[in-house]
């Protein structure tokens, strides 16, 4: 089982398909996903052991040369945080309602992991970049406390690097509402 994620933020496309490829033959490492984002970027997010995530993000950014936007790792990940990146995720139900948006997707991975980790809370989706013009937002559900302690805990690290553009708590989101989240 992954242990660790990795991220580089490319400004070119061409540049990232390149990296990407490389960043996979230097480490043993997973594509969690890769691919184009708004407004005209290439994500590359990788998983697996920390060192060998360390690896692949460090050739990542030193292929980048001038396209590099940001680089992340996160040792001992949230496990929850991979199937909320690919969109996989389905709870029984949905309680309360969190929402966060960012201007980095590089910090909104960064807040997920906090915030799932902060209290008992199931994801929803972490949507990055794609049809966003460049940011994103990580939704997820539990009961109101846990989302306000979530909450706080994803605003924490997202307003470290100034780049938070809102979060909300929905106590109570309305049946009408429910099935555009998914």
């Amino acid at each position: 089982m992954a242990k660790a994620i990795g991220m580089v933020e490319f400004t070119s496309i061409a540049r990232g398909i390149y990296a990407a490829d490389q960043m996979v033959k230097i480490s043993d490492v997973e594509i969690v996903t890769a691919g184009s984002a708004c407004p005209g970027k290439y994500i590359a997010i990788v998983h697996g052991d920390v060192a060998a995530v360390q690896d692949s993000v460090s050739v990542g950014e030193r292929t980048a040369e001038e396209y590099l936007v940001d680089s992340i790792v996160i040792p001992n990940v949230s496990p929850q945080v991979f199937p909320a990146i690919t969109g996989t995720t389905m709870p029984d139900r949905i309680r309360a309602l969190g929402i966060m948006e960012s201007f980095s997707m590089a910090t909104m991975i960064i807040a997920a992991d906090a915030v799932l980790k902060a209290a008992d809370l199931e994801p929803l989706e972490l949507r990055l970049g794609n049809g966003l013009g460049g940011k994103a937002y990580f939704t997820f559900t539990g009961d109101v406390a846990a989302v306000q302690t979530g909450v706080e805990a994803g605003m924490a690290v997202s307003e470290e690097k100034g780049l938070m553009v809102n979060a909300e708590v929905i106590p109570s989101p309305s049946d009408r509402l429910i099935p555009s989240l998914y």
